[in-house]
Protein backbone atom coordinates (compact mmCIF):
# COMPACT_ATOMS: atom_id res chain seq x y z
CA UNK A 1 0.00 0.00 0.00
CA UNK A 2 1.26 3.48 -0.84
CA UNK A 3 2.62 5.34 2.17
CA UNK A 4 0.42 8.21 3.39
CA UNK A 5 2.07 11.62 3.27
CA UNK A 6 1.20 14.95 4.82
CA UNK A 7 -0.34 17.86 2.91
CA UNK A 8 2.87 19.83 3.25
CA UNK A 9 4.93 16.96 1.82
CA UNK A 10 2.51 16.45 -1.09
CA UNK A 11 2.70 20.14 -2.03
CA UNK A 12 6.49 20.11 -1.70
CA UNK A 13 6.79 17.11 -4.04
CA UNK A 14 4.52 18.65 -6.69
CA UNK A 15 6.38 21.94 -6.58
CA UNK A 16 9.75 20.23 -6.87
CA UNK A 17 9.05 17.56 -9.47
CA UNK A 18 5.94 18.67 -11.36
CA UNK A 19 5.48 21.27 -14.08
CA UNK A 20 4.06 24.52 -12.72
CA UNK A 21 1.17 24.69 -15.17
CA UNK A 22 -1.49 24.91 -12.46
CA UNK A 23 -1.98 27.07 -9.39
CA UNK A 24 -4.04 24.88 -7.03
CA UNK A 25 -5.59 25.98 -3.79
CA UNK A 26 -3.34 24.75 -0.96
CA UNK A 27 -5.60 21.79 -0.16
CA UNK A 28 -4.35 18.21 -0.59
CA UNK A 29 -7.19 15.76 -1.16
CA UNK A 30 -6.80 12.09 -0.34
CA UNK A 31 -10.35 10.69 -0.26
CA UNK A 32 -13.78 11.41 -1.73
CA UNK A 33 -17.31 10.10 -1.33
CA UNK A 34 -20.43 11.61 -2.84
CA UNK A 35 -20.30 15.39 -2.54
CA UNK A 36 -17.58 15.35 0.14
CA UNK A 37 -13.80 15.09 0.06
CA UNK A 38 -11.18 14.79 2.79
CA UNK A 39 -7.63 16.10 2.92
CA UNK A 40 -4.50 14.23 3.96
CA UNK A 41 -5.08 15.17 7.61
CA UNK A 42 -8.73 14.09 7.56
CA UNK A 43 -10.45 17.48 7.33
CA UNK A 44 -13.80 17.23 5.52
CA UNK A 45 -14.97 19.56 2.75
CA UNK A 46 -17.94 20.03 0.46
CA UNK A 47 -16.65 19.82 -3.10
CA UNK A 48 -18.12 22.74 -5.05
CA UNK A 49 -16.00 22.30 -8.17
CA UNK A 50 -16.61 18.61 -9.03
CA UNK A 51 -13.34 18.40 -10.99
CA UNK A 52 -14.70 21.04 -13.38
CA UNK A 53 -17.98 19.06 -13.67
CA UNK A 54 -16.33 15.68 -14.32
CA UNK A 55 -17.73 14.34 -11.04
CA UNK A 56 -21.42 15.11 -11.57
CA UNK A 57 -22.36 11.69 -10.16
CA UNK A 58 -20.31 12.28 -7.02
CA UNK A 59 -16.96 10.89 -5.97
CA UNK A 60 -16.52 7.12 -6.21
CA UNK A 61 -20.12 6.29 -7.07
CA UNK A 62 -20.44 2.56 -6.28
CA UNK A 63 -22.26 1.67 -9.52
CA UNK A 64 -19.57 3.30 -11.66
CA UNK A 65 -16.72 1.87 -9.59
CA UNK A 66 -18.26 -1.61 -9.91
CA UNK A 67 -18.61 -1.33 -13.69
CA UNK A 68 -14.97 -0.28 -13.95
CA UNK A 69 -13.74 -2.93 -11.52
CA UNK A 70 -15.65 -5.73 -13.25
CA UNK A 71 -14.31 -4.80 -16.68
CA UNK A 72 -10.71 -4.22 -15.57
CA UNK A 73 -10.50 -7.80 -14.36
CA UNK A 74 -11.35 -9.32 -17.76
CA UNK A 75 -10.15 -6.95 -20.53
CA UNK A 76 -8.75 -3.43 -20.47
CA UNK A 77 -7.48 -2.53 -23.92
CA UNK A 78 -7.55 -4.02 -27.42
CA UNK A 79 -6.97 -0.93 -29.57
CA UNK A 80 -9.27 -0.52 -32.55
CA UNK A 81 -7.21 -3.02 -34.56
CA UNK A 82 -9.80 -5.53 -33.31
CA UNK A 83 -13.42 -5.48 -32.21
CA UNK A 84 -14.26 -5.81 -28.52
CA UNK A 85 -17.50 -6.89 -26.89
CA UNK A 86 -18.11 -3.61 -25.02
CA UNK A 87 -17.76 -0.91 -27.67
CA UNK A 88 -20.78 -1.72 -29.82
CA UNK A 89 -22.99 -1.90 -26.72
CA UNK A 90 -21.71 1.53 -25.66
CA UNK A 91 -22.23 2.98 -29.14
CA UNK A 92 -25.83 1.76 -29.29
CA UNK A 93 -26.48 3.13 -25.80
CA UNK A 94 -24.97 6.55 -26.63
CA UNK A 95 -26.73 7.03 -29.94
CA UNK A 96 -30.12 6.04 -28.50
CA UNK A 97 -29.62 8.23 -25.42
CA UNK A 98 -28.67 11.37 -27.35
CA UNK A 99 -30.55 10.74 -30.60
CA UNK A 100 -27.81 10.54 -33.22
CA UNK A 101 -26.90 7.96 -35.86
CA UNK A 102 -23.26 7.53 -34.89
CA UNK A 103 -20.76 8.18 -32.09
CA UNK A 104 -16.97 8.47 -32.28
CA UNK A 105 -15.37 7.77 -28.87
CA UNK A 106 -12.19 9.48 -27.68
CA UNK A 107 -10.60 10.04 -24.25
CA UNK A 108 -10.30 13.70 -23.29
CA UNK A 109 -12.44 16.73 -23.97
CA UNK A 110 -9.75 18.39 -26.06
CA UNK A 111 -9.57 15.26 -28.24
CA UNK A 112 -13.32 15.48 -28.66
CA UNK A 113 -13.09 19.08 -29.86
CA UNK A 114 -10.23 18.25 -32.24
CA UNK A 115 -12.32 15.35 -33.60
CA UNK A 116 -15.30 17.65 -34.19
CA UNK A 117 -13.14 20.20 -36.00
CA UNK A 118 -11.68 17.52 -38.28
CA UNK A 119 -15.12 16.06 -38.90
CA UNK A 120 -16.54 19.49 -39.79
CA UNK A 121 -13.72 20.18 -42.24
CA UNK A 122 -14.02 16.74 -43.81
CA UNK A 123 -17.77 17.26 -44.30
CA UNK A 124 -17.11 20.70 -45.81
CA UNK A 125 -14.89 19.24 -48.52
CA UNK A 126 -16.85 16.05 -49.18
CA UNK A 127 -20.44 17.29 -48.86
CA UNK A 128 -20.59 21.08 -49.03
CA UNK A 129 -18.12 21.38 -51.87
CA UNK A 130 -15.72 23.84 -50.29
CA UNK A 131 -12.32 23.86 -52.01
CA UNK A 132 -9.59 21.97 -50.16
CA UNK A 133 -7.89 23.89 -47.33
CA UNK A 134 -10.39 26.77 -47.59
CA UNK A 135 -12.94 25.76 -44.90
CA UNK A 136 -13.56 28.27 -42.12
CA UNK A 137 -15.07 27.60 -38.70
CA UNK A 138 -16.65 30.37 -36.62
CA UNK A 139 -15.72 30.47 -32.92
CA UNK A 140 -16.55 32.78 -30.01
CA UNK A 141 -14.50 35.19 -27.95
CA UNK A 142 -13.70 34.02 -24.40
CA UNK A 143 -14.18 30.39 -25.39
CA UNK A 144 -12.50 27.49 -23.65
CA UNK A 145 -12.30 24.28 -25.66
CA UNK A 146 -9.03 22.81 -24.36
CA UNK A 147 -5.26 23.30 -24.62
CA UNK A 148 -4.04 21.80 -27.91
CA UNK A 149 -2.20 24.01 -30.42
CA UNK A 150 -5.27 24.30 -32.66
CA UNK A 151 -7.57 25.02 -29.74
CA UNK A 152 -5.33 27.71 -28.22
CA UNK A 153 -5.17 29.18 -31.72
CA UNK A 154 -8.88 30.01 -31.38
CA UNK A 155 -8.61 31.26 -27.80
CA UNK A 156 -8.78 34.95 -26.91
CA UNK A 157 -7.33 34.30 -23.44
CA UNK A 158 -3.72 35.50 -23.53
CA UNK A 159 -2.66 33.12 -20.75
CA UNK A 160 -3.77 30.19 -22.92
CA UNK A 161 -2.53 31.57 -26.24
CA UNK A 162 0.52 33.82 -25.85
CA UNK A 163 3.90 32.36 -26.93
CA UNK A 164 2.39 29.18 -28.40
CA UNK A 165 2.32 30.31 -32.05
CA UNK A 166 2.42 29.98 -34.96
CA UNK A 167 -1.31 29.48 -34.82
CA UNK A 168 -3.63 27.26 -36.82
CA UNK A 169 -5.51 29.19 -39.54
CA UNK A 170 -9.09 28.72 -40.71
CA UNK A 171 -11.12 30.34 -37.94
CA UNK A 172 -13.34 33.41 -37.64
CA UNK A 173 -13.76 34.83 -34.12
CA UNK A 174 -16.93 36.70 -33.15
CA UNK A 175 -18.39 37.95 -29.84
CA UNK A 176 -20.37 35.39 -27.87
CA UNK A 177 -24.12 35.94 -27.51
CA UNK A 178 -24.21 38.28 -30.52
CA UNK A 179 -26.60 37.15 -33.25
CA UNK A 180 -25.77 40.09 -35.52
CA UNK A 181 -22.08 39.17 -35.40
CA UNK A 182 -22.96 35.59 -36.36
CA UNK A 183 -25.13 36.80 -39.24
CA UNK A 184 -22.23 38.87 -40.55
CA UNK A 185 -19.70 36.04 -40.20
CA UNK A 186 -21.99 33.65 -42.05
CA UNK A 187 -21.81 35.95 -45.09
CA UNK A 188 -18.14 35.09 -45.54
CA UNK A 189 -17.31 32.46 -48.16
CA UNK A 190 -16.40 28.87 -47.28
CA UNK A 191 -17.86 28.78 -43.77
CA UNK A 192 -18.25 25.16 -42.65
CA UNK A 193 -19.22 25.29 -38.99
CA UNK A 194 -19.97 27.29 -35.85
CA UNK A 195 -18.37 25.95 -32.65
CA UNK A 196 -19.62 27.23 -29.30
CA UNK A 197 -20.30 26.36 -25.68
CA UNK A 198 -24.03 26.67 -24.85
CA UNK A 199 -22.83 28.26 -21.61
CA UNK A 200 -19.25 29.52 -21.40
CA UNK A 201 -18.03 27.76 -18.26
CA UNK A 202 -14.37 28.74 -17.98
CA UNK A 203 -15.24 32.32 -18.96
CA UNK A 204 -17.17 32.54 -15.71
CA UNK A 205 -20.46 30.74 -16.41
CA UNK A 206 -21.59 33.24 -19.03
CA UNK A 207 -25.19 32.30 -19.90
CA UNK A 208 -26.35 33.67 -23.28
CA UNK A 209 -29.64 35.48 -23.76
CA UNK A 210 -32.71 33.28 -24.04
CA UNK A 211 -33.25 32.36 -27.68
CA UNK A 212 -29.61 32.84 -28.72
CA UNK A 213 -28.90 29.14 -29.23
CA UNK A 214 -32.09 28.59 -31.20
CA UNK A 215 -31.49 31.60 -33.45
CA UNK A 216 -27.86 30.56 -33.97
CA UNK A 217 -28.86 27.02 -34.92
CA UNK A 218 -31.51 28.28 -37.36
CA UNK A 219 -29.01 30.64 -39.00
CA UNK A 220 -26.52 27.82 -39.38
CA UNK A 221 -29.13 25.60 -40.98
CA UNK A 222 -30.16 28.35 -43.40
CA UNK A 223 -26.51 28.75 -44.51
CA UNK A 224 -25.72 24.99 -44.62
CA UNK A 225 -23.22 25.43 -41.78
CA UNK A 226 -22.77 22.83 -39.03
CA UNK A 227 -23.83 23.86 -35.52
CA UNK A 228 -21.22 22.29 -33.21
CA UNK A 229 -22.01 22.25 -29.48
CA UNK A 230 -19.15 21.79 -27.02
CA UNK A 231 -21.08 20.30 -24.08
CA UNK A 232 -18.03 18.85 -22.35
CA UNK A 233 -18.75 20.88 -19.21
CA UNK A 234 -22.45 21.71 -19.66
CA UNK A 235 -23.52 18.21 -20.68
CA UNK A 236 -24.57 15.17 -18.63
CA UNK A 237 -27.26 16.93 -16.55
CA UNK A 238 -25.10 19.75 -15.14
CA UNK A 239 -27.42 22.59 -16.23
CA UNK A 240 -30.74 20.88 -15.48
CA UNK A 241 -31.06 19.07 -18.83
CA UNK A 242 -29.09 16.12 -20.20
CA UNK A 243 -27.42 18.63 -22.53
CA UNK A 244 -27.71 22.42 -22.22
CA UNK A 245 -28.94 22.81 -25.82
CA UNK A 246 -32.18 21.11 -24.73
CA UNK A 247 -33.13 24.27 -22.80
CA UNK A 248 -33.92 25.79 -26.21
CA UNK A 249 -34.91 22.57 -28.01
CA UNK A 250 -31.77 22.78 -30.15
CA UNK A 251 -30.28 19.63 -31.67
CA UNK A 252 -26.65 20.24 -32.67
CA UNK A 253 -25.28 18.86 -35.93
CA UNK A 254 -22.22 17.74 -33.95
CA UNK A 255 -22.32 17.20 -30.17
CA UNK A 256 -19.14 16.95 -28.08
CA UNK A 257 -19.30 15.28 -24.65
CA UNK A 258 -16.68 14.49 -22.01
CA UNK A 259 -15.96 15.08 -18.32
CA UNK A 260 -18.98 13.56 -16.50
CA UNK A 261 -19.40 10.99 -19.26
CA UNK A 262 -16.54 9.36 -17.35
CA UNK A 263 -18.27 9.40 -13.98
CA UNK A 264 -15.05 10.99 -12.79
CA UNK A 265 -13.13 7.72 -12.79
CA UNK A 266 -11.69 7.14 -16.28
CA UNK A 267 -11.20 9.51 -19.26
CA UNK A 268 -14.05 9.22 -21.78
CA UNK A 269 -15.18 11.68 -24.44
CA UNK A 270 -17.43 11.30 -27.44
CA UNK A 271 -18.49 13.09 -30.60
CA UNK A 272 -21.99 12.41 -31.94
CA UNK A 273 -23.39 13.18 -35.39
CA UNK A 274 -25.67 11.69 -38.02
CA UNK A 275 -24.46 9.50 -40.89
CA UNK A 276 -24.28 12.33 -43.43
CA UNK A 277 -21.54 13.93 -41.30
CA UNK A 278 -19.94 11.04 -39.43
CA UNK A 279 -19.51 8.76 -42.42
CA UNK A 280 -17.24 11.33 -44.05
CA UNK A 281 -14.46 9.89 -41.88
CA UNK A 282 -13.00 6.73 -43.41
CA UNK A 283 -10.72 4.04 -41.90
CA UNK A 284 -7.26 5.39 -41.16
CA UNK A 285 -8.30 9.06 -41.19
CA UNK A 286 -8.82 9.47 -37.45
CA UNK A 287 -8.37 7.37 -34.35
CA UNK A 288 -7.00 6.83 -30.86
CA UNK A 289 -5.27 3.88 -29.21
CA UNK A 290 -7.40 4.19 -26.08
CA UNK A 291 -10.57 5.65 -27.62
CA UNK A 292 -13.42 3.15 -27.38
CA UNK A 293 -11.60 0.81 -25.01
CA UNK A 294 -13.71 -1.69 -23.03
CA UNK A 295 -13.20 -0.01 -19.65
CA UNK A 296 -14.26 3.38 -20.97
CA UNK A 297 -17.31 1.85 -22.64
CA UNK A 298 -18.55 0.14 -19.46
CA UNK A 299 -17.78 3.18 -17.29
CA UNK A 300 -19.64 5.61 -19.56
CA UNK A 301 -22.75 3.43 -19.68
CA UNK A 302 -22.74 3.16 -15.89
CA UNK A 303 -22.17 6.92 -15.54
CA UNK A 304 -25.18 7.72 -17.74
CA UNK A 305 -27.32 5.09 -16.01
CA UNK A 306 -26.65 6.84 -12.68
CA UNK A 307 -27.73 10.18 -14.19
CA UNK A 308 -30.99 8.67 -15.41
CA UNK A 309 -31.74 6.47 -12.41
CA UNK A 310 -31.07 9.20 -9.84
CA UNK A 311 -32.81 11.96 -11.84
CA UNK A 312 -29.73 14.16 -11.68
CA UNK A 313 -30.91 16.63 -14.33
CA UNK A 314 -34.05 17.34 -12.34
CA UNK A 315 -32.02 17.62 -9.14
CA UNK A 316 -29.64 20.08 -10.78
CA UNK A 317 -32.56 22.21 -11.92
CA UNK A 318 -34.18 22.31 -8.47
CA UNK A 319 -31.03 22.77 -6.40
CA UNK A 320 -29.62 25.34 -8.81
CA UNK A 321 -32.61 27.59 -8.23
CA UNK A 322 -32.06 27.34 -4.47
CA UNK A 323 -28.37 28.21 -4.86
CA UNK A 324 -29.02 31.30 -7.00
CA UNK A 325 -31.89 32.47 -4.81
CA UNK A 326 -29.74 32.28 -1.68
CA UNK A 327 -26.71 33.91 -3.31
CA UNK A 328 -28.81 36.69 -4.83
CA UNK A 329 -30.21 37.37 -1.37
CA UNK A 330 -26.65 37.49 -0.04
CA UNK A 331 -25.70 39.99 -2.77
CA UNK A 332 -28.30 42.38 -1.32
CA UNK A 333 -26.59 42.13 2.08
CA UNK A 334 -22.97 42.00 0.91
CA UNK A 335 -21.30 44.54 -1.38
CA UNK A 336 -18.66 41.96 -2.39
CA UNK A 337 -21.01 40.47 -5.00
CA UNK A 338 -21.85 42.27 -8.24
CA UNK A 339 -23.64 39.43 -10.05
CA UNK A 340 -24.89 35.86 -9.62
CA UNK A 341 -25.52 33.81 -12.75
CA UNK A 342 -25.90 30.24 -13.92
CA UNK A 343 -28.20 27.44 -14.92
CA UNK A 344 -28.84 24.24 -12.98
CA UNK A 345 -25.87 23.53 -10.73
CA UNK A 346 -23.38 25.41 -12.91
CA UNK A 347 -23.18 28.81 -11.26
CA UNK A 348 -20.85 31.72 -10.74
CA UNK A 349 -20.56 34.65 -8.38
CA UNK A 350 -18.89 37.74 -9.82
CA UNK A 351 -16.85 39.56 -7.20
CA UNK A 352 -17.17 43.34 -7.07
CA UNK A 353 -13.47 43.90 -7.65
CA UNK A 354 -11.03 44.07 -10.56
CA UNK A 355 -9.96 40.81 -12.26
CA UNK A 356 -6.36 41.33 -11.12
CA UNK A 357 -7.29 41.66 -7.46
CA UNK A 358 -6.79 38.86 -4.92
CA UNK A 359 -10.30 39.08 -3.47
CA UNK A 360 -11.80 36.02 -5.20
CA UNK A 361 -8.72 33.93 -4.41
CA UNK A 362 -8.76 35.00 -0.76
CA UNK A 363 -12.47 34.22 -0.49
CA UNK A 364 -11.78 30.72 -1.82
CA UNK A 365 -9.01 30.29 0.76
CA UNK A 366 -11.42 31.35 3.51
CA UNK A 367 -14.15 29.05 2.17
CA UNK A 368 -11.69 26.14 2.20
CA UNK A 369 -10.98 26.88 5.86
CA UNK A 370 -14.76 26.76 6.39
CA UNK A 371 -14.97 23.41 4.58
CA UNK A 372 -16.19 24.40 1.10
CA UNK A 373 -13.96 24.04 -1.97
CA UNK A 374 -14.37 26.33 -4.98
CA UNK A 375 -11.94 28.02 -7.35
CA UNK A 376 -11.71 31.44 -9.03
CA UNK A 377 -11.70 31.86 -12.78
CA UNK A 378 -10.63 34.99 -14.64
CA UNK A 379 -9.54 36.67 -11.43
CA UNK A 380 -12.79 37.99 -10.00
CA UNK A 381 -15.28 35.17 -10.66
CA UNK A 382 -15.89 32.15 -8.42
CA UNK A 383 -17.47 29.09 -10.02
CA UNK A 384 -19.73 26.91 -7.86
CA UNK A 385 -20.54 23.45 -9.24
CA UNK A 386 -21.12 20.72 -6.62
CA UNK A 387 -21.77 17.10 -7.59
CA UNK A 388 -25.38 16.73 -8.72
CA UNK A 389 -26.00 14.05 -6.11
CA UNK A 390 -25.62 16.59 -3.28
CA UNK A 391 -28.62 16.63 -0.96
CA UNK A 392 -30.63 19.79 -0.35
CA UNK A 393 -29.59 19.61 3.31
CA UNK A 394 -25.91 19.54 2.39
CA UNK A 395 -26.38 22.28 -0.20
CA UNK A 396 -27.97 24.54 2.40
CA UNK A 397 -25.25 23.73 4.95
CA UNK A 398 -22.59 24.64 2.38
CA UNK A 399 -24.49 27.81 1.50
CA UNK A 400 -24.52 28.83 5.16
CA UNK A 401 -20.75 28.42 5.30
CA UNK A 402 -20.28 30.36 2.04
CA UNK A 403 -22.50 33.19 3.23
CA UNK A 404 -20.66 33.40 6.54
CA UNK A 405 -17.32 33.70 4.75
CA UNK A 406 -18.61 36.48 2.50
CA UNK A 407 -20.17 38.41 5.37
CA UNK A 408 -17.07 38.15 7.56
CA UNK A 409 -14.50 38.74 4.79
CA UNK A 410 -11.90 41.41 5.42
CA UNK A 411 -9.49 42.41 2.67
Amino acid sequence: MTEKISSAKAIELENQFGAHNYKPLPVVLSRGKGARVWDAEGKEYFDFLSAYSAVNQGHCHPDIIKAMSDQIQVLTLTSRAFYNDALGVFEKYMTSTFGFDKVLPMNTGAEGVETALKLCRKWAYMKKGIAENQAKIIVCENNFHGRTITIVSISTDLSARKDFGPYTPGFITIPYNDIDALKEALQEPDVAGFLLEPIQGEAGVYVPDEGYLQQAAELCKAHNVLFIADEIQTGIARTGKMIACEHEDVRPDILILGKALSGGVYPVSAVLADDDIMMCIKPGEHGSTFGGNPVAARVAIAALEVVKKENLAERAETLGKIFRQEMNQLSNECDLISNVRGKGLLNAVVINDSPDSATAWNLCIDMAKAGVLAKPTHGNIIRFAPPLIISETDLREALNRIKTVFKEYKA
